[in-house]
């Protein structure tokens, strides 16, 4: 097999960049890179263009290898990231109703958001989680976090840092057991709902650094969904927004909303309106939620990524059928 060393080179440079792009973001090297909208622009044709030559090289019968597919893709999802463009993200109905139901709370009111999910979902889920929370403590409402899956405390606790990183957050005394507080995991699935619905201490003795539950402020006082105004899952599987609507839901009427990834969000669709106040799906409702709140943010940024890549999959997948017809293949099979 003979070796092309100009695509070795090309991607060891690529890797090389990118190594050095990702270590100087986290030691400080440099602050990120965005391109110029002029640029931005002209990459976006110069794509386009280079998607028209192929097109014209597969009808002239000259076919492309399958990794200059993989290449193109590649690069529709990793270099909208620096770019400055603004993608115009319309609100769903059922996002704008998350966000009413957090204006309607008044100043103090309690929001139980309860994290099931692993780190595999979190791409969906975390900008979700993060947007969520930044409107709660810019609103000063008081933030209760548990979860139904062992890492998701973790993944809670990441999201909180996050957005108290924010510039608009810095200056907040947003204070752990008073403005907010972090129960972490319990194990049980549905039982964990059911007796939360009596009490919330038998369930959770200490929070998720061992403070026991009378030694919060925030909870001292908390002993059952009567005392949530408003609740938040996000969910990708079991235990998850289902179960939530099954019991804390029905049995004892938690007002509730839902973020859950794409591929689950369908399933809950059917709990929307009397149940279910307000859901989240994927990234696209994250970066709707960033638009409404007005704090756009990573999902913002991805939502460019995931655009980008689907049209350019779109246009593999017209080339692929132009280069099907045009090698005759059809014939042979109806033959």
């Amino acid at each position: 097999m003979k070796v092309k060393w100009g695509e070795v080179v090309t991607m060891a440079l690529l890797a090389a960049l990118a190594g050095w792009a990702y270590l100087g973001k986290i030691y400080g090297w440099h602050h990120g890179f965005v391109f110029p909208s002029w640029l931005s622009a002209v990459v976006l044709i110069l794509a386009a263009l280079s998607l028209g030559w192929i097109l014209f090289l597969t009808i002239g019968g000259k076919m492309i290898e399958r990794r200059i597919v993989f290449l193109y893709v590649g690069v529709a999802i990793s270099l909208p990231l620096f770019m400055s463009i603004k993608q115009e993200i319309p609100v769903s109905a059922e996002v704008q109703t998350v966000y009413d139901e957090l204006v309607r709370l008044p100043v103090g009111s309690k929001v139980l958001i309860s994290f099931d999910y692993d780190p595999a979902s979190a791409p969906e889920l975390q900008p979700q989680a993060e947007a969520f929370i930044a409107e709660c403590f810019a609103r000063d409402l008081k933030v209760i976090i548990m979860g139904l899956w062992p890492q998701g405390p973790q993944l809670a606790n990441q999201a909180v840092e996050r957005v108290l990183q924010r510039d608009d957050f810095k200056g907040n005394n947003i204070q752990y057991g008073v403005d907010w507080v972090n129960l972490g995991f319990q194990t049980g699935n549905e039982f964990v709902i059911q007796r939360m619905g009596t009490s919330f201490q038998s369930m959770f003795k200490t929070d998720y650094s061992g403070t026991a539950y009378e030694d919060l402020p925030l909870v001292r006082n908390v002993k059952n969904f009567d005392a949530i105004d408003y609740s938040m899952n996000l969910s990708s599987g079991f235990p998850g927004t289902v179960e939530w609507v099954q019991v804390a839901v029905d049995r004892y009427g938690l007002r509730m909303g839902a973020g859950n990834t794409a591929v689950q969000a369908p399933t809950v669709y059917p709990y929307l309106g009397n149940q279910l106040k307000g859901l989240m799906g994927g990234m696209s409702g994250a970066a709707e939620f960033e638009q409404v709140s007005s704090r756009p943010d990573k999902a913002t940024r991805f939502m460019l990524s995931q655009s980008l890549a689907h049209v350019i999959v779109m246009a593999f997948i017209i080339i692929g059928n132009v280069a099907f017809f045009r090698s005759g293949r059809k014939s042979a099979l109806k033959g």
